[in-house]
C-alpha cells in the first residue's frame, strides 16, 4: 500500500506558504564560492557576525577570507580536492577559515573541539587532511597525534584574534593565564592564524575554478555507533539547502540584510552550519555566536544586547534558558522564527518557548547525510507541535516496512527520502554507503508515521526502541511524558534486558525540584501511559551526557548498563 494518494503524491504541498515553490533550482550558484561573493557583494556593509562584543561586516568577510584562502593557495601550495581540518568553537575565526578554505577549493573537514586524541587522529586519518586550524586550547590533544596523520600544516589560533585591539590581547591572556585553559603545547612549525592573514594579504589570491558537483565537506556523523563516518556533501547539496531555507523563511517577513539569528549550536556541527553560516550569505542575516552556551548568564547578556528575529536551537537548549531565572530579562518581540531540530522538540519545552516568546517553535528533521535538513513545520502559522512538519521544496519522503515496501498512512516504519541534498556518500566507505540506500532513496534509520495531510513525525531511532513483551516502546514517547512531570529538568529513556519481558523500561532523571521521588514519577506516568510503557527502574542523576550540540546521547547509559550485566 502507498504512503501516498496515486491521485496527489505530494499531499503537504497544500501547506507551502504561497512564497513557497513545489521546487528549487539546486544548481542556482556554480558553486558555494559563488554563493559567498554573490552575499558579500549585496550585504558589504551589512554585518555578518558577532561575538564577545565584535562586530565584523560581510565586506570585512570577504577580505579576511579571500586572505586566508591566498595563504591556503600561496603559502602552502594547497591543491583544489586536498582537505583541510578545522577545530574550533564558535568564534570569528570560524567562517574567516571556512569561506577561505571553499574558496580555494578544498573540502572542509568539520572537527569537535571536544573531540580526544583518539577521536582526532582517526578523523584526520580517515579524511587525509593535509592541513588544519585548530585553536590554541587543543593544540595539546594535536601534538599527541600528529605523526600519525597526514597533516603537514598546523595553523594555530587564540579566541581573542579577531577581536581587536586590545580586548584580543586581554582574552587571550585571561584565556592562558587566568583560566588556565590552554594546556603546554609543543608545534615548533605551526604557523599563527594572525600571521596566515598577513602572509595571504601580502598575495593576490586567484580563483579557482569549482563545480556543484566537487566535494565541499566531508562531515563526520556523531559515532555514537560504531566507528565515526565522513558524509561527502557536494556544493550542490548545500546549495539546495540553502535554496529551500530560503523560501522556507520568507513568510516570516524578515527583509534581506535585516535578520539577527542566534547561533548558540556549534557551527562545525552541520545544522548550524547550513541553517546559520551558510544560509546567511543569502539573507544576509547577522549570526550572533555564543561562543559558549552554557555560561547561561553570558548567553543571557548577549540575547540582550540585539532584537533577535531568529533563534536555531536544541531541546535541551531552549529547556536550559526555560530553566535559567534571568530569561525574562530577554525582549524577544522581534523574534520571527524558531526552528528547533538535532533532537525530538519536547511538548512541555514548545509551549513554554511558545507561552515566553509568542512564537512558536518549528520543529524539523533532518541528518548529517542530507545537509541537513528535510523537511520542517511551515513558519506561516501551520505549525503542529509534535510533528517535524512537511518536506522542504524538491524533497520527497515516504515510510517503509521491514521489507521495503511502502507502508500506509498512520503505520509506523523507517523514513526515507531523496532530493538535492542527500549526500554523495560516505568517504572510502562504498559497502555502508550502498547499505543506507534503497536506489534513490536514502534510509534515515529513524522510525517515523505520516498522517494523510503530509505532515511527519519521528516515532524514535530504529535503533533505540525497546521491546516489552512484544510491544514497541519508543524512548521519545516516554521522554516527552517525563519531561511534563513536575520537579524534571532532564529525562532519557533506555530499554534493560529483563528474563520476562524481554525488555523493561528504565529512565535516568536530572531533578528540577530537589524533593521529587521515583514514586511521583511513577504515579504520573501511571496516569499518562500505559502500563507496559511505565519505566520500572528510574535513576537520578546530576547530569546526563550530550553531544557537541546538547543533544541527550542514550548509548552511553546503555553501555553503562550492559557492562554492570558483565560484572
Amino acid at each position: 500500500m502507498n504512503t501516498k494518494s496515486a491521485l496527489n503524491p505530494y499531499p503537504w504541498r497544500q501547506f507551502y506558504p504561497k512564497q513557497v515553490p513545489n521546487e528549487i533550482n539546486p544548481d542556482a550558484y556554480s558553486s558555494l564560492a559563488a554563493l559567498m561573493e554573490d552575499g558579500f557583494r549585496r550585504f558589504t556593509n551589512r554585518p555578518a557576525y558577532a561575538c564577545m562584543g565584535k562586530q565584523i561586516t560581510f565586506g570585512e568577510l570577504d577580505t579576511l577570507s579571500a586572505q586566508f584562502a591566498s595563504f591556503l593557495q600561496n603559502d602552502l601550495k594547497l591543491q583544489k580536492g586536498d582537505r583541510i581540518a578545522i577545530q574550533m568553537p564558535n568564534s570569528l575565526q570560524y567562517p574567516v577559515a571556512m569561506f577561505g578554505a571553499l574558496r580555494a577549493g578544498l573540502a572542509v573537514v568539520n572537527t569537535n573541539p571536544l573531540y580526544t586524541p583518539r577521536e582526532m587522529q582517526h578523523q584526520f586519518k580517515d579524511s587525509g587532511a593535509k592541513a588544519i586550524v585548530i585553536l590554541s586550547n587543543f593544540a595539546s590533544h594535536l601534538e599527541k597525534i600528529l605523526d600519525r596523520t597526514d597533516i603537514k600544516h598546523v595553523i594555530i589560533t587564540q579566541l581573542g584574534d579577531l577581536l581587536g585591539f586590545p580586548k584580543k590581547q586581554l582574552v587571550n591572556a585571561v584565556v592562558k593565564y587566568v583560566k588556565k585553559l590552554v594546556p603546554a603545547y609543543h608545534l615548533p612549525d605551526a604557523i599563527s592564524f594572525s600571521d596566515a592573514l598577513n602572509r595571504g594579504s601580502s598575495q593576490p589570491f586567484k580563483s579557482v575554478s569549482i563545480k556543484n558537483t566537487d566535494l565541499a565537506f566531508i562531515q563526520y556523523t556523531g559515532g555514537t555507533t560504531g566507528v565515526s563516518k565522513g558524509a561527502m556533501l557536494t556544493h550542490r547539496n548545500i546549495i539546495s539547502n540553502v535554496e529551500c531555507q530560503d523560501f522556507w523563511m520568507k513568510p516570516g517577513g524578515v527583509p534581506d540584510g535585516e535578520g539577527i539569528i542566534v547561533a548558540a549550536l556549534p557551527l562545525y556541527h552541520v545544522y548550524a552550519l547550513t541553517t546559520n553560516a551558510l544560509a546567511a550569505l543569502k539573507s544576509g542575516a547577522m549570526n550572533l555566536l555564543i561562543t559558549n552556551p552554557r555560561d547561561m548568564n553570558a548567553f543571557i547578556d548577549d540575547l540582550k544586547k540585539y532584537k533577535i528575529t531568529a533563534f536555531t536551537g536544541v531541546n535541551t537548549l531552549y529547556n536550559g534558558l526555560l530553566n535559567n531565572a534571568r530569561i525574562g530579562e530577554v525582549d524577544f518581540s522581534h523574534l520571527k522564527v524558531t526552528s528547533a531540530g538535532g533532537m525530538a522538540l519536547q511538548t512541555t519545552v514548545a509551549e513554554r518557548w511558545t507561552k515566553l516568546t509568542g512564537n512558536t517553535p518549528c520543529e524539523g528533521y533532518g541528518l548529517t547525510e542530507t545537509s541537513p535538513v528535510l523537511c520542517s513545520n511551515p513558519i506561516d502559522g501551520t505549525v503542529r507541535v509534535g510533528t517535524i512538519g512537511v518536506p522542504w521544496p524538491s524533497t520527497d519522503m515516504k515510510i517503509i516496512r521491514e521489507d521495503g515496501t511502502d507502508a500506509p498512512i498512520g503505520e509506523a516504519g523507517e523514513i526515507v527520502a531523496r532530493g538535492p541534498q542527500v549526500f554523495s556518500g560516505y568517504y572510502k566507505r562504498p559497502e555502508e554507503t550502498a547499505m543506507s540506500m534503497m536506489g534513490d532513496w536514502f534510509k534515515t534509520g529513524d522510525i517515523g508515521v505520516m498522517n494523510e495531510d503530509g505532515f511527519f513525525k519521528i516515532v524514535d531511532r530504529k535503533k533505540d526502541m525497546i521491546l516489552v513483551s512484544g510491544f514497541n516502546v519508543y524512548p521519545n514517547e516516554i521522554e516527552d511524558v517525563v519531561s511534563q512531570c513536575p520537579g524534571v529538568l532532564e529525562v532519557a529513556c533506555i530499554g534493560i534486558p529483563d528474563e520476562k519481558s524481554t525488555e523493561v523500561v528504565k529512565i535516568f532523571v536530572v531533578k528540577k525540584d530537589p524533593n521529587l521521588t521515583a514514586e511521583t514519577i511513577k504515579a504520573f506516568c501511571r496516569e499518562n501511559l500505559t502500563p507496559y510503557k511505565i519505566p520500572r527502574v528510574i535513576e537520578f542523576r546530576n547530569e546526563l551526557p550530550k553531544s557537541n550540540v546538547g543533544k541527550i546521547l542514550r548509548k552511553p547509559l546503555r553501555d553503562e548498563e550492559l557492562e554492570k550485566l558483565k560484572k
